[in-house]
């Protein structure tokens, strides 16, 4: 079965890419989850739509993979949430807070899906998370969980 990916899957492919998959993997698993779409000529000019997105998005090359690591990685990042009284949070630290405040720090966009947080964060202090700013660059950012 012949399918376009619309996000990345671990040991498929990125979104737009173009992927051969077994039937039962794509019609089973793929396509209803979405994370796939059947392929067809219709469908090539919304995957190449998909592909020029994500360049826009990406990071340049590795070079500059390199240059907003070091940016992340130089000092901790403070992120503020919400927190009640004995440093309890209001919800959890979402991928998007993460990302807002790499962001400030960085200079530009960090894309959210490429931050990996593990666990949920529920508290305050210090956390580790790992972002994979390029197939080759990965960063490992020291971030300091504030109240607001």
């Amino acid at each position: 079965m012949k399918i376009i990916l619309t996000q990345e899957v671990e040991g498929l492919g990125s979104a737009g890419d173009v992927v051969e998959v077994k039937d039962g993997y794509g019609r089973n698993f793929l396509l209803p989850q979405n994370f796939a779409i059947r392929w067809t000529k219709g469908a090539q000019s919304q995957a190449d739509a998909i592909k020029t997105a994500r360049s826009a998005r990406a990071v340049r090359d590795e070079a500059h993979a390199a240059d907003i690591k070091a940016k992340l990685e130089k000092s901790p990042v403070d992120v503020k949430v919400k927190a009640g009284q004995g440093g309890r949070l209001f919800g959890a630290v979402t991928v998007g807070d993460v990302a807002a405040a790499l962001g400030e720090v960085a200079g530009e966009a960090i894309d959210k899906r490429t931050i990996v947080l593990g666990n949920a964060i529920k508290t305050l202090g210090s956390h580790q998370v790992s972002i994979k700013l390029h197939d080759e660059v990965s960063a490992a950012v020291a971030l300091n969980i504030i109240p607001a």
